[in-house]
């Protein structure tokens, strides 16, 4: 980029685990390209207004991984962070080449693209590690619960294994990923909301717990300062009543209108409620635009016109 060129702006998407399996579906690879088309379609065609960051979610694939090992005793296990870098890897890769053959029908044949492993630090004395909520991997019966040497927690469908999910504190590769951006490369990154760790002295160690993927988006997107924070997930945006048949989408909503609907309750912790904490964090710390979006309209939502969008006071401009 000739550096009188002005810059284009920064955009943030955090992709949601529909993005890859949608619900009801084995979740085969053919399946998971398959469904990957549809934001990354969307993606390539904003990148020619826009830096770009993808971040995903990894929860059904970690989970796979998990099964595997319940099911296979004749290798050793690996820890969750050795798990969390796997999916990594293979989501990186799985985006990586599905933009790029989008990029291509579009003949943008200048497009730089990059998956990167990336370090979340988190806190060693979290509260969340004295108090593991977050489940992953298969469901077992009581009995096989009562087995393991790890926590479990009753659920719906079974019991699952539970771990700490810390908030994170800061993306070690954060320089790495500006400099990257700068030269408009496309930046796959923070996958499963990265692999957590925890400072040993000048070093880190990997810890077992899970980060939530938006939360871990909305800080590097305050570290590197993005301008727009988009999330896709398997709704239309953020719903009061969500449901029932009151059920209302949020379109443009303030910090504090935010703030006071979430003191309400109106947002499911294991769902929702993430995604708002992270995009009021965002739009908080200085962040021009925030939006919850479906997977169907990322585009729309980039334009405004789709999606729950978060903004600090009525008045702004975000034009």
């Amino acid at each position: 980029m000739n550096e009188s060129t002005p810059k284009k702006p920064i955009l943030l998407l955090a992709l949601g685990g529909n993005a890859l399996i949608r619900k009801g579906q084995e979740g085969t690879i053919e399946q998971q390209f398959e469904n990957l088309q549809v934001p990354i379609r969307q993606i390539a065609k904003i990148s020619q207004d826009y830096r770009i960051i993808i971040t995903h979610g990894n929860g059904p694939q970690v989970g796979n991984l998990l099964l595997q090992q319940e099911c296979c005793d004749a290798l050793p296990k690996m820890p969750l962070e050795i798990l969390v870098s796997q999916t990594e890897g293979q989501i990186g890769y799985m985006i990586e080449s599905t933009l790029d053959g989008e990029l291509m029908a579009l003949g943008i044949d200048h497009k730089m693209l990059v998956s990167l492993i990336t370090y979340v630090v988190v806190d060693k004395n979290d509260p969340a590690f004295k108090n593991p909520t977050k489940p992953i991997g298969p469901n077992f019966s009581a009995k096989e619960a009562s087995r393991h040497d790890y926590p479990t927690m009753e659920t719906p469908k079974g019991y699952r294994r539970v771990v700490a999910s810390p908030r994170p504190i800061t993306i070690i590769e954060k320089r790495e990923i500006k400099k990257l951006i700068d030269m408009d490369f496309i930046v796959i990154c923070c996958g499963g909301g990265g692999i957590p760790v925890v400072r040993n002295g000048r070093a880190f160690s990997g810890v077992d717990a899970v980060i939530d993927k938006d939360l871990a988006s909305a800080r590097l997107a305050e570290e590197i300062g993005v301008d727009i924070f988009v999330m896709a997930t398997d709704v239309e945006g953020a719903m009061l009543n969500f449901g029932t048949k009151n059920e209302k989408v949020l379109r443009t909503v303030t910090v504090e209108e935010m703030t006071c609907y979430r003191k309400e309750g109106h947002f499911s912790k294991g769902a929702m409620l993430p995604k708002v904490d992270a995009a009021l964090q965002f739009v908080q710390h200085g962040g021009r635009r925030a939006v919850i979006t479906s997977v169907t309209n990322i585009e729309a939502a980039v334009a405004g016109q789709a999606g729950t969008e978060f903004i600090l006071k009525r008045g702004d401009n975000h034009d």
